[in-house]
């Protein structure tokens, strides 16, 4: 059994971990480190919460914890890359009903102390917490109690959704009960008249119903949210699976959990507040849901997409002298990241100016390019960010589009009534020539179709993208 001490220095040591680990994933050639960082941190906090002072059952909390690593080894090594976002999805949704749990467990060990009549002999743990706790600091607990769980609900359900709609399981279009926002709005008011119930001395039976409500409130929330503000629905679930986390930490007295709680929850909004500027989403309604839908009829499409072979697009790169490649959720789903590298490379070989265009919403998650690309040794430095490579479409020969559908999308400004409208997106339309690798005529995630295939300088490239590459690459002088 360790001292308090010892606790105390490992959280410390463990939050300035998580920091920088935070820190170092905001640059490529430092993310594996940083990494590192949060696995080292996560392992120091969980091993000295485990035998810190007051912690009992060891012998179904071990076992417990054996289960857990075994089952995130096997996800780790399982799940692929294309997989990547309903995963994070889903491990938030486990913190969520953690938070909920936790939450319920300490309130019945509240009433359990409450009902001993003060006599504090025998407990244990938690208990022994509130046994010491003045009424002041029981209604404080109170309402961390009532946070934690409204959090951790409305988490778990919004999160268990935006999987499914990630995975294709459930609609990606925005579906919302007859009532829409007045129910959420309905359901956030009969929570706030439960939590009052509750911190006035009402039973158990207010804290289930305040949970039950929740619970409705993440699941219309993101239903009501369609296909493309999911990658921003996916960072602010992270933010709500964060503040539960840290409002389950007051409820503990754990600094550390209220610590890494609050580092995630802080992040998680901030990238949220990002990725809707780049979108050009207002903050506040993309989370109270309704968005990524139809905002009326759109614009008519004129013209035929015109396909075009390898031969025909290898013709156009030997005689080219800059190059942009744009990859999207299609790349990472035939997998080709590495076909894309070995044609990157030739390409350089034979003099050409290549770079890649990321925009910040590529993907399912923001990263999810650079991260492949990182992985198939793609160097750093020629790959770009929208704003470092908009302006350059205009002076480029040939821009190779792969899998990507909305975030080259001209509807974003030229369609007023598109669901994307305003969107800021790469303009690779401005180029000499664009040719787009598809698997076929389909729209993207969110349903949208996209006049860049319609356009007199693009070509389609039809087929799984990796194919494509691979019979592209021999074919470079």
């Amino acid at each position: 059994m360790l001292s308090q001490g010892f606790v105390s220095a490992a959280a410390i040591a463990a939050s300035v971990l998580f920091i920088l680990s935070l820190g170092g994933l905001s640059n490529q050639e430092k993310a594996k480190r940083a990494v590192w960082y949060g696995i080292v941190g996560m392992a120091v906090a969980v091993l000295f919460t485990a035998f810190g002072p007051g912690i009992g059952g060891y012998w179904w909390m071990v076992p417990m914890m054996i289960i857990g690593a075994v089952a995130g080894v096997y996800l780790a090594k399982k799940v692929d890359m294309t997989e990547m976002p309903q995963l994070v999805a889903a491990l938030h949704s486990f913190v969520g009903l953690a938070a909920v749990f936790v939450g319920f467990n300490a309130d019945l060990e509240r009433r359990r102390v409450l009902a001993s009549d003060g006599a504090s002999e025998g407990f244990s743990a938690f208990a022994a917490l509130v046994a010491e706790k003045t009424p002041a600091e029981l209604t404080f607990l109170q309402i961390e109690v009532v946070l934690g769980v409204f959090i951790g609900a409305v988490t778990f359900t919004g999160s268990v959704i935006a999987f499914g709609k990630l995975a294709g399981k459930v609609d990606g279009k925005p579906r919302q009960l007859p009532g829409g926002h007045l129910l959420n709005a309905g359901a956030a008011v009969l929570s706030l008249l439960l939590a009052i119930l509750y911190l006035n001395g009402a039973g158990f039976w207010t804290l289930l119903l305040l949970a039950a409500l929740a619970l409705f409130i993440g699941y219309h929330l993101i239903m009501g949210i369609g296909g493309a503000d999911m990658p921003v629905v996916v960072s602010m679930l992270n933010s709500y699976s964060g503040w539960a986390a840290a409002a389950i930490g007051f409820t503990l007295s754990n600094d550390l959990l209220i610590v890494t709680g609050a580092l995630v929850g802080s992040s998680g909004a901030i990238l949220s507040y990002i990725m809707c500027k780049a979108m050009n989403r207002n903050f506040i309604n993309v989370i109270l849901g309704g968005f990524g839908g139809s905002q009326g009829p759109a614009a008519e499409i004129e013209g035929e997409q015109v396909a075009i072979d390898t031969g025909g697009v290898a013709s156009a790169l030997n005689d080219a002298e800059s190059v942009v490649i744009v990859p999207g959720y299609g790349m990472a789903v035939a997998q080709a990241q590495n076909a894309v590298s070995e044609l990157t490379r030739k390409l350089r070989s034979a003099g050409k100016n290549v770079r890649f265009g990321i925009h910040p919403v590529a993907g399912r998650l923001p990263g999810h390019m650079n991260v492949l690309l990182a992985e198939a040794r793609v160097p750093y430095d020629i790959v770009l960010e929208m704003d470092e490579i908009n302006d350059d479409f205009a002076e480029t020969d040939v821009v190779i589009v792969i899998g990507s559908n909305d975030i080259v999308n001209p509807a974003a400004q030229e369609d007023p009534n598109s669901p994307i409208a305003g969107m800021p997106v790469l303009r690779v339309w401005e180029s000499k020539q664009v040719f787009v690798c598809k698997r076929g005529q389909g729209t993207g995630y969110s349903g949208i179709e996209n006049p860049l295939f319609f356009k007199e300088n693009t070509r389609m490239l039809y087929g799984d993208a990796r194919s494509s590459i691979d019979t592209l690459v021999p074919l470079i002088e």
